[in-house]
């Protein structure tokens, strides 16, 4: 198979699958395409199969490189089995999960979550969720609002959610200052790598502060 039929053949689940993130995870030692004598790529069937356990486990799991490389060595080997079950997320148009979606009224986000509207207005009012100049909100909105309800049954309410709100802002900060050389460089491969290593960057920073909170809950 040509390259062009590879990203034929991932289309379906991964929209924007691009040529930059084949030739990408083949730099990094996850896919071994064969070369003609004139140097064109040649994928089998098998190759488009590990490239979609790459693409799910990056997507679905939030997998680092390192770690589904690992799990791709276990699997040659017959060391393990893959038959963990996957947690859909909404994809971006280049296969990464993200929030920016057809953005949605309050009144129907409300519905969806399963609360009243006074709720996002609350969240709202606290800097909490920022509407567009529609006052429409996003697909990662609705996350928020069911966890904040959860915390307000307990009477933790919308305003001290705000220290929350700012240090996720400044993990965000923490991982764009992180990428900004590979953003800075024109070569497609570079492009395509800053998706992959915010997603993971900011993952670690998210099970960092986990950790954090479940030590000092610990102690409680």
């Amino acid at each position: 198979m040509r390259i062009s039929d590879v990203l034929a053949a991932l289309r379906a689940e991964f929209p924007a699958v691009s040529h930059s993130k084949l030739r990408f995870l083949e730099e990094q030692g996850l896919i071994e395409p064969l070369r003609t004598a004139s140097g064109y790529r040649q994928y089998s069937p098998a190759d488009v199969e590990r490239l979609r356990f790459v693409l799910v486990e990056q997507r679905d799991r939030y997998l680092p490189l390192k770690v589904i490389k690992e799990k791709l060595a276990a699997l040659d080997a017959g060391e393990a089995s893959h038959d963990q079950p996957l947690i859909p997320h909404v994809v971006s148009r280049d296969g990464q999960p993200t929030g920016r979606v057809t953005p949605v009224s309050a009144e129907r986000l409300a519905a969806e979550a399963g609360v009243e509207v006074s709720v996002i207005e609350s969240l709202v009012g606290a800097g909490l969720l920022r509407p567009d100049a529609q006052g429409r909100l996003d697909v990662w909105d609705r996350e928020v609002v069911v966890l904040a309800a959860g915390l307000a049954e307990h009477g933790i309410q919308a305003r001290h959610l705000r220290t929350l709100r700012s240090a996720a802002e400044r993990h965000v900060d923490l991982v764009a200052q992180a990428v900004a050389p590979l953003r800075r460089q024109s070569a497609p491969s570079a492009q395509a790598k800053v998706s992959t290593v915010a997603a993971e960057l900011g993952e670690l920073c998210a099970q960092l502060q986990t950790a954090w909170i479940r030590q000092g809950i610990s102690e409680l």
